[in-house]
């Protein structure tokens, strides 16, 4: 009876417990599906939902005609499985994967093995091995040239070991900025850092215009993450960045750099600035400063002064090119009288000044000093514009004509970090010196290129401007920049006369102290400058006998000007530096060049015809094995029928690619001896499909033809072309490419080819 009680109570206590637990049930499941509903499903939709990046491409930089300076490209940052590696490595010591990996590596990347070897083991603090670890910075978004010799060494590992599947070796597929030119145009550009940050040039500039917004995709997934069929979706599209097309001239900022490039390293300056822009519009059409760097790899350059853009950040007395400033005004003002006479030498302005001399220890020219103003402009005479802007103009007439031609004032161009340096001519001294380019005004080359610019499109200042237009993709809007007059400094008559005055600077060739940079067949403007630098001796006051800045500016054809074109070389280690003899054979190399490529034929004599032929007789020589050699002309900018011609006076064979009229391009490239065999190819048109036969070319050629043609490379070897294979994939022209050290070149045509700009 007792048994059956207790056997009741512990039924009625199990009873009550699980009623009290199936209540409490109830009551949770009523907290959490009715008062919690709506945290609980916020909770759930989350590991419903998956999300995803769609990455936007970065709007690009192009040249005016199109071609790429910077622009995205699929990177790879390689890492490296710790755990995995460990695991391998304590089943079969044998084959010394560690040290492998290790080894390869270093090899590839540059790192030191020491740290490769603490990123191969590397752990967490529980003192497990790390599953992913990658390798930084070396193989930080690297090209698919590094990646691909690393896959090559992986399928080596996995044949090794019989692994078919993870050995530790990864590549994480990445977009970085790249710039296919190398360093060409580098301190315009800019560069983004691997970080995705925009640093300097354009690319800090306009980097709200060529970001863009990066998209999504939002939906929902089962537990084996595949999306469900009827799950919600949200989708928000990609913005591309803006396209930004450059005033630049691919090839004139080609030929500005390697003339330059040369000097740099035959004179070894602090730097060398150079500024080529359109007059009319004062779109530029080329600047560069040396030293500069390689956007690619800039990493690799310690040196600030490799980043710093001369032409828009550093300021100079200019020397004897700001005479040009003077002379406008004069002729403006109907002061300047080139056939009235002055004694030269030197002058003496007041009382208590020490007298200005001219450069030639103040002996002055012709019989006693006595000269006229336009032998005075021709000799750079600083007396004659002390006589001109000191004693005729003044000091206010002066100061309004310094200030109306943009000196003391930034010029707006479109890059960052723009200065000017504000002056003040308060002393007799003080306004003496100004009119020949030393003292208190300095000023940046960007101001003395719209300055002359000015003299030379019929006395309008223009705005400097580097970008030509902004294109939407995503709209496909375009903003075109139109050109900007701030204001007319001069007259175009006195325009007009100043251009002439200056010619005979270049074309008098016996006392023209530009006559350096005289061309056969173009008329010329220019003028020199050697400015003195303030000495950096503090026990000493005044100017350094043996440190200068040296300059030339100047512009051409005289009777209709398309390049106005500025050369500063600040301190050549050179005895007796001078304009016209450093700064000048830069410019007439640029400027040549320039003026052919514009499409500007030369207006020869029947003197400088004939000269010009026993040159072209002259520079035909034969190769060891019995070929013609001749230079190359350079054809870019004639009519295609122009262009065959002249090539075919030189015996050089001649394919046309397009079907446009005018020569874009041409490869290879002017101004090289070549056999009289080459082919040389003229682009005419941008098209993608008409890939030339590249047997024989180098790798360098082939990859410009290639940058040419817009089409997508593949290079398998080292060496000359052997043999191609142009294929079409997913509407994108790709060609492969298989070169061989014994390929078809000969050894002239390889000599010919330009060598990889320096880093």
């Amino acid at each position: 009876m007792a048994m059956t009680k207790r056997i009741k109570l512990r039924t009625l206590l199990a009873g009550g417990i699980f009623t009290l637990l199936f209540f409490g049930l109830i009551v949770r499941i009523y907290w959490v599906q009715v008062v919690k509903a709506d945290f609980w499903t916020e909770e759930a939709m989350k590991t419903w939902n998956t999300s995803n990046t769609i990455r936007q491409e970065r709007g690009r930089l192009l040249d005016r005609d199109g071609k790429v300076l910077a622009g995205d490209e699929v990177a790879y940052t390689i890492a490296v499985n710790p755990k995995r590696i460990a695991e391998l490595e304590a089943k079969h010591p044998e084959w010394k994967l560690t040290d492998r990996m290790v080894s390869k590596l270093h090899n590839v990347l540059g790192t030191s093995e020491s740290k490769l070897r603490e990123i191969v083991a590397a752990k967490k603090e529980d003192g497990t091995y790390l599953s992913q670890r990658e390798v930084r910075p070396d193989g930080w978004k690297v090209d698919k040239a590094i990646k691909d010799r690393l896959e090559v060494f992986r399928e080596e590992i996995r044949k090794l070991t019989g692994v078919k599947g993870d050995v530790g070796l990864y590549f994480n597929e990445e977009q970085k900025r790249y710039y296919p030119n190398g360093t060409l145009a580098s301190h315009i550009l800019g560069y983004e850092d691997k970080d995705g940050i925009a640093i300097t040039g354009l690319e800090k500039k306009l980097n709200e215009e060529l970001s863009g917004a990066p998209g999504f995709i939002k939906y929902q997934k089962d537990g084996a993450r595949v999306q469900l069929p009827n799950g919600e979706v949200e989708y928000k599209q990609e913005l591309d960045g803006k396209d930004v097309t450059l005033t630049i001239d691919k090839d004139i900022q080609f030929y500005i750099e390697e003339a330059m490039r040369t000097a740099f390293e035959k004179y070894k300056p602090i730097s060398i600035t150079a500024i080529a822009a359109d007059p009319d519009t004062m779109e530029i059409l080329g600047m560069a400063s040396m030293p500069d760097y390689n956007p690619n790899t800039y990493w690799n350059f310690k040196d600030q002064n490799s980043f710093r853009n001369n032409a828009i950040q550093s300021v100079y007395e200019p020397g004897s090119t700001f005479k040009i400033v003077t002379l406008a005004a004069a002729v403006e003002e109907g002061l300047f009288d080139p056939n009235a006479y002055y004694k030269s030498g030197s002058i003496k302005y007041t009382q208590k000044d020490k007298p200005v001399k001219d450069h030639n220890g103040g002996r002055g020219w012709g019989e006693n000093g006595m000269i006229t103003y336009l032998e005075g402009l021709k000799h750079s005479s600083n007396v004659a514009f002390v006589k001109l802007g000191y004693e005729m103009l003044g000091k206010e007439k002066l100061i309004k004509y310094i200030n109306d031609f943009g000196f003391g004032q930034k010029t707006g161009i479109e890059l960052p970090n723009e200065v000017s340096r504000p002056y003040s001519l308060d002393y007799p001294s003080e306004v003496a010196t100004a009119t020949f380019g030393q003292g208190k005004v300095l000023v940046t080359p960007i101001q003395q290129v719209a300055a002359v610019a000015a003299v030379a499109n019929g006395g309008k200042l223009m705005q400097p401007q580097i970008v030509k237009m902004i294109s939407d993709p995503n709209t496909g809007e375009k903003k075109v920049t139109e050109p900007k007059v701030i204001r007319q400094v001069i007259s175009a008559d006195s325009s007009r006369k100043v251009g002439e005055y200056l010619e005979t600077v270049v074309s008098d060739q016996e006392i023209g102290t530009g006559r350096v940079a005289f061309i056969p067949g173009y008329r010329i403007a220019g003028k020199t400058g050697t400015a003195q630098k303030v000495t950096k001796n503090v026990k000493e006051e005044g100017y350094s006998k043996d440190r200068y800045v040296v300059s030339f500016i100047g512009y051409a054809p005289v009777e209709k000007p398309k390049v106005v074109l500025y050369v500063v070389v600040d301190e050549p280690q050179i005895d007796n530096a001078g304009g016209g003899a450093v700064a000048g054979p830069i410019f007439k190399e640029i400027m040549g060049k320039s003026l052919l490529h514009l499409g500007i034929k030369p207006n020869l004599t029947d003197e400088e015809k004939e000269s010009q032929s026993e040159s072209q007789s002259a520079s035909t020589t034969t190769t060891k094995k019995g070929e013609v050699t001749m230079t190359l002309p350079d054809v870019t900018g004639m009519t295609v029928a122009q262009a065959r011609q002249q090539l075919k006076e030189h015996s050089f064979k001649v394919d046309v690619l397009g079907k446009g009229s005018k020569v874009l391009q041409q490869l290879p490239k002017g101004g090289g001896v070549l056999p009289a065999s080459q082919k040389i190819y003229l682009l005419t048109d941008e098209t993608q499909g008409n890939v030339p036969d590249l047997k024989g070319m180098s790798l360098r050629d082939a990859l410009e033809m290639c940058s040419l043609l817009k089409v997508v490379c593949t290079v398998e070897g080292q060496g000359y072309v052997t043999s191609q294979k142009a294929v079409k994939i997913d509407g994108k022209w790709i060609l492969q490419i298989k070169l061989s050290p014994q390929g078809q070149a000969n050894q002239s045509t390889a000599q010919s080819t330009e060598a990889p700009p320096k880093e």
